[in-house]
């Protein structure tokens, strides 16, 4: 079975995945003890907010040109971006690390994927730009993963 969403619908999970990335970078800038990483989670906890705006505006039909209408159905898997594990309490800052990084990832494939589906204008470089952003968020978290699940010994 194809999923058929329309924009609207589409919009309003986006909107959730940003609610849900930012409470995901909230608690995690109070787990850690480490100042940089704690200042990274506070930094993508806001840019994330900003997201939220962005979308939110799209969906009040506030970003001008190139535009889709909300009601068009859009006939492309975008759900498998957008369905992701819920956090566990017990969950190691490894892991936790690794599914942010997972939630990024799909992040930025939505963006570019509906991207894709429109055509020249503002509204179509603000998507580019913000699947650009959670790419670069992935990295982010990556490098803090690599830090966590394998620390440096005194030894090297």
């Amino acid at each position: 079975m194809t999923n058929k969403l329309t924009l609207q619908d589409i919009l309003e999970k986006a909107i959730q995945k940003e609610i849900e990335a930012q409470e995901l970078y909230r608690n995690l800038s109070r787990r850690v003890t480490d100042d940089a990483a704690r200042d990274m989670f506070r930094e993508l906890l806001k840019v994330e907010k900003k997201h939220e705006e962005l979308l939110r505006k799209y969906v009040r039909g506030e970003l001008g040109e190139g535009a889709l209408k909300r009601e068009q159905v859009l006939d492309y898997k975008i759900a498998e971006h957008l369905d992701q594990p819920r956090i566990k309490p017990d969950m190691k800052l490894s892991e936790v690390l690794l599914l942010a990084a997972y939630r990024e990832k799909a992040s930025h494939e939505f963006y570019i994927a509906l991207a894709a589906e429109h055509p020249w204008g503002n509204v179509k470089s603000l998507l580019e730009e913000l699947a650009s952003q959670e790419s670069e968020h992935k990295q982010r978290i990556e490098y803090l993963y690599t830090e966590v699940a394998f620390p440096q010994t005194a030894g090297g």
